[in-house]
């Protein structure tokens, strides 16, 4: 039995077609695991991002530290919002892995507030591929101090 994910059988996801705007990220990093796209679904913020071959892992999976790395930036440009714009650092980050992600699938998260204090932000998301969830997450972060 082969377990390895084979490439996704549909026509390649073109995000911007389907009203997905591309997130400009001036990293290196961003660069490096990008692009990253985003786009309001009722209201709700939704990031997403299409796997390429530079997100899979050894096995030919998607790394579970792209769907890492893309939970942490869709919870805190979420964050972000619900507070005004306050700068943010991730102090907590909590991730299930419940699903496995093919070459060329489009992987979407869909992050949301569940409490924001003074000090701290807590946040959840689902990540899907298609309609199948992928992954739950979820974390607090820490508005920081400005000056």
């Amino acid at each position: 039995m082969n377990d390895k994910p084979q490439a996704a059988d549909a026509t390649a996801f073109d995000p911007a077609a389907q009203g997905w705007e591309e997130i400009v990220n001036h990293t290196a990093f961003g660069d490096l695991v990008g692009p990253i796209w985003r786009r309001e679904e009722n209201g709700q913020p939704r990031f997403g991002f299409v796997v390429a071959p530079k997100h899979l892992n050894r096995a030919g999976n998607l790394h579970g530290g792209m769907l890492m790395t893309v939970a942490d930036q869709s919870m805190a440009m979420t964050a972000r919002v619900a507070t005004g714009g306050k700068r943010h650092a991730t102090i907590e980050l909590n991730i299930q892995f419940v699903g496995g992600v093919k070459l060329g699938e489009f992987v979407a998260s869909h992050p949301e507030v569940i409490r924001a204090t003074r000090s701290l932000v807590f946040m959840q998301a689902k990540m899907f591929a298609g309609t199948r969830l992928v992954v739950t997450t979820n974390g607090i972060w820490k508005i920081l101090e400005e000056g």
